[in-house]
Formats: structure tokens, C-alpha cells, sequence
């Protein structure tokens, strides 16, 4: 299953809050698109019967069966550097990226 750092996790709860996402779950997911031919989405959802959930502190994480066959293994950490602030995914199945690192290849 796809893991948040505990930065990613307080910056998630942070935005439920500025987004009034109360009761909602955050969904991570894969679609066809981007430099490199996959691109992650993240987006604020209610979850369906058929996702993988995980509870974190504050909200739930869900992933779709389809998005997960690529996202297995993931780790979704949050960082604030002189490229700018944002969400990054470590993704063991990806075998190439782009140079913004917001699409992949397999």
C-alpha cells in the first residue's frame, strides 16, 4: 500500500482544514498523461467500496485498485525547498520520470 511521512500526514491536515475538506478522504491516484506517460492526482473524495484505506491521523488515504497496481510500495512525503513546496511520491514501480517529477513511466 501506498505510506504518507508525518510531514506529509500534518500537511494533509492542514489543508483539510483550509479547504473545509472535514469528513472527506484523501485520494491518491494514477492517470494516463504527463511528459512520461502516467501522472499522479491527489484530491479530497469520499471513499468507494472498493478502495484500499488507510487511517492516519485526521483523515483516511484511499487508493483505487487500478491506481494502486502502480502506486504498491509508494511513499508520499511533503518537501519546501528552493524548487518550491508540494507533495512528492517515491514510487518503486515507476522505471523513469520526468524532470518535475509529476509523471512516470513503468
Amino acid at each position: 500500500m501506498l505510506t504518507l511521512t508525518d510531514l506529509a500526514v500534518e500537511k494533509v491536515n492542514e489543508l483539510i482544514k483550509s479547504e473545509k475538506a472535514e469528513g472527506k478522504a484523501l485520494r491518491v491516484f494514477v492517470e494516463a498523461g504527463g511528459c512520461s506517460g502516467f501522472s499522479y492526482g491527489f484530491t479530497f473524495d469520499d471513499k468507494s467500496a472498493d478502495d484500499q484505506v488507510v487511517t492516519y491521523d485526521g483523515f483516511e488515504l484511499v487508493v483505487d485498485p487500478n491506481s494502486l497496481s502502480y502506486l504498491d510500495g509508494a511513499k508520499v512525503d511533503y518537501v519546501d525547498g528552493l524548487h518550491g513546496a508540494g507533495f512528492k511520491i517515491e514510487n518503486p514501480n515507476a522505471k523513469g520520470s520526468c524532470g518535475c517529477g509529476s509523471s512516470f513511466n513503468v
